[in-house]
């Protein structure tokens, strides 16, 4: 009798689309800082300084850093304490989102996505993370932005048309997921950084997310 490959092994826990999924930009905290404030507990911690002086008791959810497609190996070698998403732009070499999420990927570092992308280079990163393990964080100056990236995380996930379900997002499709899917999508969309989460939230529920 043939025994099934998941006997025994806990069911994996359901997340919902909306679970931690928007991060106040406000609490994103330089680094430099740090040195000011007498207790900030569990924030992500914005790189500014040499990783060497940051504060000993620091609690990091986890580590952000922006820096140029030349500074891409330099990021991965970072040694931290938690996990480190790395915004690339600028710099003398020019590489695609798609090009450096890649690199970061291969690194074990997650991919960061920043806001005012077209349509086409946020499809092609989505291409690259959509099955990766280490997943993507991005950043969104509003509602319209953070429902185009939901749904284009789902059509490359479906092997769908990223590019025209950001043209032409659905919200009612990304309601419509059975709870294992909307997994599967949190899995692979970490956060994203808004300047008024309550707000947004507020929209996206509006919109029949949750």
């Amino acid at each position: 009798m043939a025994i099934p490959l998941t006997l025994g092994l806990p069911p994996k826990q359901s997340r919902g689309l909306l679970d931690g999924l928007l991060l106040d930009a406000s609490r994103v905290v330089p680094a430099s800082t740090l040195f000011e404030a007498e207790s900030v507990g569990r924030v992500v911690v914005l790189l500014d300084i040499d990783p060497a002086q940051l504060p000993a008791e620091l609690e990091a959810v986890r580590f952000d850093l922006e820096c140029t497609a030349e500074q891409i190996d330099d990021a991965i070698a970072l040694n931290l304490s938690a996990p480190l998403a790395v915004y690339v732009d600028g710099g003398d070499e020019i590489v695609s989102p798609a090009e450096s999420a890649a690199l970061l990927c291969a690194g074990g570092r997650i991919p960061g996505l920043a806001s005012g992308r077209s349509p086409a280079e946020i499809a092609d990163f989505l291409a690259v993370v959509a099955h990766e393990s280490v997943g993507f964080v991005a950043r969104a100056a509003d509602t319209a932005e953070v429902i185009a990236l939901l749904c284009g995380t789902m059509a490359a996930l479906r092997g769908d048309d990223a590019r025209a379900a950001i043209l032409d997002p659905k919200p009612e499709k990304l309601a419509g997921l059975i709870p294992e899917a909307a997994t599967a999508l949190r899995e692979v969309l970490l956060t994203i950084e808004v300047a008024d989460p309550e707000s947004v939230e507020n929209a996206l529920r509006a919109a029949g997310l949750s």
